[in-house]
């Protein structure tokens, strides 16, 4: 290569088309070099998927994104820039307040600080402040600092020093970025001018340790948000307001549906209610495995330690801290993090022949994880938590065929609760073990299924667990918002590690292929998310309480509890409290039951029911018969509101 080649480098465009710059070219020189209007235009870059300054100069070869005001990740850089601007109001108005960190979020910013008499009622101060700093339309600089005075600059700011100490370490000059009298330690990027930023309202405050260690310091978190214009502002407001009604901690409470006391911090109570409804949820995925021909198995929460140590499940938790281990009698015990390594044991502890292949084990399986206090959140982070889990043993010749039936059964199950299902390939990333080979092939496998099954998916590059590539299910709610929820992975190295076989037809041993499949993910997860998706108006067939029966007086309990008999197959209660019919509707709306049947004297005589649904739609003179096999034919059919109020 000439010396010319080696100062060129080939930055790939959003277009796949490639163009060849000399090093040391910045990303706003390649943003003119694409066209003069893009360069004017130019707020940052993405850099092999990284946002970065649009002074950043390139040093190899990339792929590269121009980032304007019309782009996805401008909102980023616009909300860290509010983080800043934060910053500097809270210095002008506390100026004893340490700053630590403020990074940008999917949903705004929060910036924590060392400051234990801040409080709500400051955040309309600092709203202000901020507004005026905006006004004063002042530019942002990205200025480059030699560490010693990076240093001296925080002398009294122990969080600084650290980040300076540990992610920058060896890096000088430091990049600061400042604006008026302010500056702070950081990447970037960053909007031009503190003018450039548009709506914005601080959220919230709350507490929050030092990087997430429950062990260091407890600081001070100011959370809010910000778009570019204030009716963007407010239709997020509006979505957050409604996503507090739905919070499925407090509907968990109001709807007695399940707890987390003190005395379990990351593990769910489920009260009868909440149980009935993982009760269904659990027979809806049995009925799935049937048919995909998964056997149920049950394996042990407590093991010792060697077993997940060959698989490298042992090396990859333990290091990441989240592991519940312990020793016993000279040995080393754990919590399962996991049901890989137990459901390799019930395949390997027999022989297998080609024939009998594929085998297929499923379980409830309840695993733990050893999760921050700081990062649990009702279910949607526990640290004791169930999956439905499954693992297939195949053939290669088999494997496409196996993966494309699971994504199959995914539709279908995820139709049923009116969730939009989202499919995502993730690649080998830094921690892969295994070869390149072999990942090429199970990467393969997955993005044929995909694509033989014409589902749309995008690819993560790097986010594969450790030992395979996998498909992300992510589920779309009621309030657009996506939750990563199931899985379906292709696992060469297990059955390697594990020393797995089968006979094939030529009487050698051969490796099989595992398949990880989680059709739901977290039981708990899923329960939270179905919650808040619902907003706690589970479909009748999902409902605790299917039927309520509402008699209009003492009198007509009876009545009441004879057609509680005939409705035996539901889940159905009798109100009993003395209360007036209207507050006994008003009640069971609240209580979001499907179906209220009020009975007085009409309905006594003619042995009928009036049937009522949370959308207050009523039907009169109803044969209880007839209501039975409608509601049974609704459940059947497992659709997503009442009907059978809905009348002819």
């Amino acid at each position: 290569m000439s010396d010319d080649d080696s100062s060129q480098l080939v930055v790939t465009l959003p277009d796949n088309s490639q163009r060849q710059f000399a090093s040391g070219t910045t990303v706003l020189d390649v943003a003119y070099a694409i066209g003069p209007g893009l360069g004017d235009d130019t707020v940052a870059g993405l850099v092999d998927g990284e946002l970065v300054d649009k002074a950043t100069p390139l040093d190899a070869d990339a792929r590269v994104e121009i980032v304007t005001r019309d782009s996805d990740a401008y909102l980023r850089v616009l909300r860290h820039s509010t983080a800043h601007v934060f910053a500097q109001a809270l210095q002008r108005l506390h100026p004893e307040a340490r700053l630590a960190i403020g990074p940008p979020t999917d949903d705004g910013f929060y910036y924590d600080v060392a400051n234990d008499d801040l409080d709500t009622d400051d955040l309309a101060d600092i709203e202000a402040e901020m507004a005026d700093i905006v006004a004063e339309d002042l530019p942002i600089e990205r200025v480059l600092v030699d560490r010693e005075e990076a240093l001296a600059r925080y002398a009294d700011n122990p969080f600084k020093r650290e980040i300076l100490e540990q992610e920058a370490a060896g890096e000088s000059p430091v990049s600061f970025y400042e604006q008026g009298e302010f500056g702070d330690l950081c990447k970037g990027p960053h909007v031009s001018s503190t003018g450039d930023i548009g709506a914005f309202e601080l959220r919230n405050i709350s507490a929050a340790y030092w990087r997430g260690d429950e062990t260091n310091e407890t600081l001070t978190r100011v959370s809010g948000t910000a778009f570019e214009s204030e009716a963007e502002l407010r239709t997020f407001l509006e979505r957050q307001a409604e996503a507090e009604r739905r919070d499925h901690r407090r509907l968990g409470r109001e709807l007695d549906l399940f707890s987390i006391p003190e005395h379990s911090p990351g593990c769910a109570h489920f009260h009868p209610r909440g149980m009935a409804v993982r009760r269904v949820l659990e027979e809806t995925i049995r009925e799935q495995n049937a048919r995909l021909g998964y056997e149920e198995v049950w394996t042990p929460t407590l093991n010792r330690a060697e077993l997940w140590k060959p698989s490298g499940h042992y090396d990859a938790f333990r290091e990441a801290g989240e592991m519940f281990v312990w020793e016993q009698d000279g040995e080393e015990y754990g919590l399962k993090p996991m049901n890989c390594a137990n459901h390799a044991y019930l395949y390997g502890r027999t022989q297998h022949s080609y024939r009998d292949l594929p085998i297929r084990f499923a379980e409830f399986g309840e695993i733990y994880r050893n999760e921050q206090s700081g990062e649990l959140s009702g279910l949607f982070r526990l640290r004791g938590l169930t999956q439905d889990d499954g693992h297939a043993f195949v053939r290669r010749d088999q494997l496409e065929d196996e993966v494309r039936r699971v994504l199959r059964s995914i539709e279908a199950l995820y139709d049923q609760f009116g969730l939009d299902v989202l499919y995502k390939l993730e690649t080998k990333g830094d921690d892969a073990v295994g070869s390149d080979e072999v990942w090429e092939l199970a990467t393969t496998s997955l993005r044929d299924a995909l694509d033989a099954e014409g589902l749309p998916y995008d690819v993560a590059d790097g986010e594969a667990a450790f030992y395979g590539p996998k498909i992300g299910l992510d589920a779309r709610d009621a309030l657009g918002r996506e939750w990563t929820i199931g899985t379906v992975q292709v696992d060469f190295n297990i059955p390697e590690r594990l020393d797995l076989t089968y006979v094939g037809e030529d009487n050698e041993a051969h490796r099989p292929v595992m398949v990880h499949r989680a059709l739901l993910g977290s039981l708990d997860r899923f329960m939270g998310v179905l919650i808040e998706h619902c907003a706690g108006k589970f479909p009748p067939w999902l409902a605790p309480e299917q039927v309520r029966i509402l008699p209009v007086s003492d009198d007509h309990l009876d009545y009441a509890r004879r057609v509680a008999d005939e409705l035996g197959e539901f889940r159905v209660d009798v109100e009993t409290r003395e209360w007036t019919v209207g507050r006994k509707i008003r009640q069971a709306h609240d209580d979001r039951i499907p179906y209220m049947l009020v009975v007085g004297d009409r309905e006594a005589t003619s042995e009928t029911v009036s049937v009522r649904d949370w959308d207050e739609r009523e039907r009169s003179d109803v044969a209880v018969a007839a209501f039975r096999e409608e509601l049974r034919k609704e459940c059947a059919e497992k659709r997503g509101r009442p009907a059978c109020a809905e009348g002819e």
